[in-house]
């Protein structure tokens, strides 16, 4: 071929969008990703798929009403969700709730807690190629807190259970016993995912080293929850500003020590396990008396505002309310976990293969309704 034929070889960067996917998945989320052949040089994260101007609903609901809508939040961790918003609520009114009703909402927190992390091992060893196996056993234990949450309020998903100055409905004898089985059914369950997943061997090739997240990094950018003690850093809104009666129960704090996807993912089976430790003492310390401060139906705390925060299954979940005087929030900013969490997602995946972004995201365990609100 004659030499002035030829063309000069190059190559070229591209872009590729992975998702919207359905809501089903882990939201609706769209990445942008810049590719040179199978990796990442740049990923640019697009959501408000699913906003619904929940701040701007606050505006124009009694602080009662509002209560269904943060079950939108976080549609799996629904009872949590509740709880930070009620608890923000109290503090603005200066209400104290009876011993009996933080015992119970630390009991229910810490069961949403066990399911919220029951989808996230789930789905997450379903993005690493394992389809069917530990998806079905991770929802076969959490249809069992799902009964009892369904017992307890007649919901299954989003539950409305938490009111400001306690909780709807009381603990009979029979849910306290079905809460004891559980933590008897669950406890070798969780051995189990270790010896189906935590040390599968092509679970830790997928998983290991891959998506590190460094302490400086998870700090910069204000990641917290499991994510943040993945990477090594000891904090924990249950242990370091204790609320309801965590000061009162003892449990450990999990961590990990590379800040990959494997260590995410490690830190939430601990979790669990921790979470089982927590509910038994509660029960054990159950007091008696009543589980609601009646407050009357119409609400007016005085024009001030107030700030509070819990520890979400995925994060800090904070509440900041303006009062004016009126039956209504004059602002309501919700802090979600996930936002801070997703934003950190581009610095992790620059230089890797396209196949493991898939894992960096499914170990982040985000989730969309909280993102857009």
């Amino acid at each position: 071929m004659d030499a002035t034929q030829t063309k000069e070889m190059y190559t070229e960067e591209f872009l590729i969008n992975m998702g919207p996917q359905h809501p089903s998945t882990h939201g609706v989320l769209s990445l942008e990703l810049k590719l040179d052949g199978e990796t990442i040089r740049n990923c640019t994260p697009h959501i408000g798929y699913l906003h619904r101007s929940m701040e701007k609903i606050a505006e124009n609901r009694t602080f009662t009403q509002f209560i269904p809508f943060t079950d939108r939040l976080d549609y799996v961790a629904s009872m949590n969700n509740n709880l930070g918003y009620v608890m923000a609520v109290e503090k603005l009114l200066n209400l104290e709730i009876s011993e009996r009703a933080k015992y119970i909402r630390v009991i229910i927190a810490e069961l949403n807690r066990i399911a919220s992390h029951l989808i996230a091992t789930g789905t997450f060893a379903q993005d690493l190629g394992a389809f069917a196996t530990p998806l079905f056993y991770c929802f076969r234990e959490r249809e069992k807190i799902v009964e009892i949450f369904d017992q307890i309020c007649g919901n299954r998903l989003t539950y409305n259970y938490m009111r400001i100055g306690g909780v709807l409905a009381d603990l009979s004898g029979e849910i306290i016993e079905k809460i004891k089985e559980f933590i008897e059914y669950m406890r070798p369950k969780v051995d189990d995912y270790d010896e189906l997943i935590t040390y599968n061997v092509i679970f830790l090739a997928r998983s290991k080293h891959i998506g590190v997240l460094s302490k400086e990094m998870a700090i910069n950018y204000s990641v917290t929850g499991p994510n943040l003690r993945g990477s090594g850093v000891k904090w924990d809104l249950r242990k370091d500003e204790p609320y309801l009666v965590y000061d009162k129960l003892e449990f450990d704090i999990p961590v990990g020590e590379n800040g990959d996807a494997w260590d995410r993912y490690k830190v939430r089976i601990e979790e669990m396990r921790q979470s089982l430790r927590i509910i038994e003492q509660a029960i054990e310390s159950l007091p008696q008396g009543e589980v609601t401060v009646r407050v009357g139906r119409i609400l007016k705390p005085s024009a001030s505002e107030t700030y509070f925060r819990t520890e979400n299954p995925r994060g800090e979940l904070g509440f900041y309310i303006v009062g004016d005087g009126s039956v209504y929030p004059y602002r309501l900013k919700i802090r979600s976990p996930s936002f801070s969490n997703l934003a950190v997602l581009p610095e992790l995946v620059k230089g890797i293969k396209v196949a493991d972004i898939v894992c960096v995201l499914g170990s982040f365990d985000v989730l969309m309704g909280e993102i857009d609100r």
